[in-house]
């Protein structure tokens, strides 16, 4: 395997930007899964065995929300949490949060400077290399929970060469079907990847695959599944939760808005249950977090004279989730949707399910590799059956702009389809560009 002609720039004088576009040479191919290259590099960087409480947290959807519970109600509880997730919307630094806060551009230069020195001549995905480089400033910085969200899959995805105390699985779907298999019990065999021998995993899915159980059983992991080892339900405003003899009652709801987001807590109290002997948090603590936590970019409304929602959706089941969630609000004259997705995604299952909603749309292409022409999407939209106004764009940024030129007041404009196009879109508007 041949390896990238050597940078010109010393590792030391490299900015983020150098050293982020050097990565994305220094592997032949994007994806490349298997833990062998960074279970090595991280065997010489000493990073395999933290001192830190680690959660992975593994799913099809949910994966975000749920480090962000974690992180929030830890965090306010006066822990000093690290977490590693991935994609980014703005900045590259959002993957690499410790206290909340996302590292800056030195320490990651620094921690990418340790880790080519580790690696020899073994060729990093950029994933591996950022994954290794977090492990690397999580290691200094003293934390007592490290939470790490797997990018894709879970048994062969880099993070996965730590070991974690507790194993997290949000949702299961179909997704990436190219690398995962193409059915829910294929899928799960590939989350079930991250959980461990004599050690807790919990599953927020209320509908999970017979193939979760069965790799549990085979490796001799503690599962907990939601409806059968812990529970919860709704009341007007409130909800409650109980596992075993633990019951926890008028809890607030999660702020981050959608109903499916209560599963998610619920996974998280059954976490944080798990640890009450190591971090242990009061009910007052809990009841912080949930109400204290918010996520850029999952169901995110910006009010304004039209109403403007963003969401990373990509998949049939998150879109599905979304048009739930997008259903019990109240009605408008008019909507909108900014549309850019990925050519690895099912395009057809998304636009169909988001049709009902939808008056006009604006289809964007993506610039970003495996990104969907607005030829493509336009292509699809021609399978639709109610085919409202549909328009298309060289960029996210033009369709964004046409859509906010034609809302009218009372109306609302929908961001979705990938983390590409709802972080351009945020970008251009935390810029007052827009």
């Amino acid at each position: 395997m041949s390896l990238p002609s050597a940078d010109p720039l010393p590792g030391a004088r490299r900015s983020l930007a150098d050293w982020l576009a050097w990565q994305e040479s220094l592997h032949p191919t994007e994806i490349e899964l298997g833990l062998e290259r960074s279970r090595a590099v991280a065997e010489r960087l000493g990073v395999l065995a933290p001192a830190a409480t680690v959660l992975t947290v593994a799913g099809t959807n949910g994966k975000g929300s749920t480090v962000a519970m974690l992180d929030t109600t830890y965090g306010l509880a006066g822990y000093r949490v690290g977490t590693y997730t991935s994609p980014h919307l703005l900045r590259y630094n959002e993957r690499i949060k410790v206290a909340g806060v996302p590292v800056d551009d030195d320490l990651i230069c620094d921690a990418f400077v340790q880790v080519d020195a580790a690696r020899g001549d073994t060729p990093l995905t950029f994933f591996e290399f950022g994954t290794l480089a977090a492990l690397v400033i999580f290691a200094a910085a003293k934390l007592d929970i490290m939470i790490l969200e797997v990018g894709m899959g879970g048994r062969l995805d880099a993070v996965n060469i730590v070991d974690p105390s507790v194993a997290v699985i949000a949702t299961l779907d179909i997704d990436h079907v190219e690398w995962l298999g193409n059915t829910r019990e294929a899928i799960a065999r590939e989350k079930a990847g991250i959980m461990r021998a004599h050690t807790p995993a919990v599953c927020s899915d209320p509908e999970v695959p017979l193939s979760l159980h069965e790799c549990a059983r085979a490796v001799g992991a503690d599962l907990s599944v939601l409806g059968v080892g812990f529970h919860f339900s709704e009341e007007a405003q409130t909800w409650q939760w109980w596992s075993g003899k633990t019951l926890l009652e008028a809890l607030p709801r999660p702020a981050l808005l959608g109903g499916y987001q209560l599963r998610n807590a619920a996974g998280v109290l059954k976490v944080i249950d798990l640890l009450q002997a190591r971090h242990p948090l009061s009910f007052e603590q809990i009841a912080a977090g949930l109400s204290g936590v918010s996520l850029r970019g999952r169901f995110q409304r910006i009010a304004g004279a039209y109403d403007v929602i963003l969401d990373v959706a990509h998949n049939a089941q998150a879109v599905s989730a979304f048009v739930a969630n997008l259903a019990s609000l109240p009605p408008v004259p008019r909507t909108h949707v900014v549309l850019g997705m990925l050519k690895t995604k099912d395009r057809l299952s998304a636009m169909r399910t988001l049709e009902p909603m939808v008056d006009c749309w604006h289809l964007a292409s993506v610039a970003a590799t495996r990104g969907a022409s607005a030829a493509e999407l336009y292509e699809t939209w021609s399978g639709l059956t109610r085919k409202s106004a549909a328009a298309t764009y060289d960029s996210i940024t033009a369709a964004w702009r046409a859509a906010t030129e034609q809302a009218k007041p009372g109306e609302r404009i929908l961001v979705i389809g990938s983390f590409v196009t709802v972080g351009e879109v945020l970008g251009v508007i935390e810029q007052g560009i827009g």
